[in-house]
């Protein structure tokens, strides 16, 4: 029996899921949560085989979440769900260590059987997004992502640019709207797509490829 978590703040989605994954003879959904905070807060209540987590809810993300969780239990396996064909948020997942990653317009059949297989220990990734990530890894190996601009998100820019300019993770939270543990992620994503291992690092890449100078506006 592959025991399953799911995390989604829309109810009806969640709640179907949650029918469609008990009418299987081998998966049981212990525990069908709205959050993020909500799947940290009481996971150990359910000590799952399986995590299936929204990406884009409120509050912290199915990205951040996580990768919170792998840092907590690093053998865990984690499919995300998302609407979003973006290859930014794709690359975030693949950081965060998670399995699988299906667009919500996958089927039934599609779902199921990625459950299966992430348990069974493969990776599964939509079929939409693999051609993406094949592009991605062939610029790499051409050398073509050198700029700023291609290598991180606008988002991670700016938090750079931040970083550059001595200010602290609750100060750049304070200034961008978002709480210290999301810049805290988002740095760490920055840390890994750029190959470097501290903050100071980070200022000192900022500082050689131009993020430097007038802070960006919240």
């Amino acid at each position: 029996m592959i025991r399953v978590l799911l995390a989604d703040d829309h109810h009806l989605f969640r709640e179907g899921l949650t029918r469609l994954l008990d009418d299987e003879e081998d998966i049981e959904v212990v525990a069908s949560l709205r959050s993020g905070q909500e799947v940290l807060a009481s996971f150990h209540n359910y000590r799952p085989d399986v995590v299936v987590l929204d990406v884009n809810m409120p509050g912290m993300d199915g990205i951040e979440t996580a990768s919170r969780l792998k840092e907590r239990h690093p053998d865990l396996t984690i499919l995300l769900l998302t609407v979003s064909e973006d290859r930014e948020t794709l690359f975030r997942a693949v950081q965060a260590g998670v399995r699988g990653y299906l667009l919500k317009s996958s089927t039934s059949d599609e779902l199921v059987d990625a459950i299966h297989r992430i348990r069974r220990g493969e990776a599964v990734i939509s079929p939409a997004m693999s051609a993406k990530l094949l592009d991605e890894f062939v610029a790499l190996s051409q050398g073509k992502r050198q700029r700023p601009e291609d290598i991180l998100t606008d988002r991670e820019r700016d938090i750079l640019r931040y970083v550059a300019s001595g200010m602290s993770n609750k100060e750049i939270g304070a200034a961008l709207a978002i709480s210290p543990h999301t810049v805290k992620a988002h740095l760490r994503h920055i840390l890994d797509k750029l190959g470097l291992r501290s903050r100071a690092q980070a200022a000192a890449w900022a500082e050689r490829h131009g993020l430097t100078g007038n802070s960006p506006m919240a």
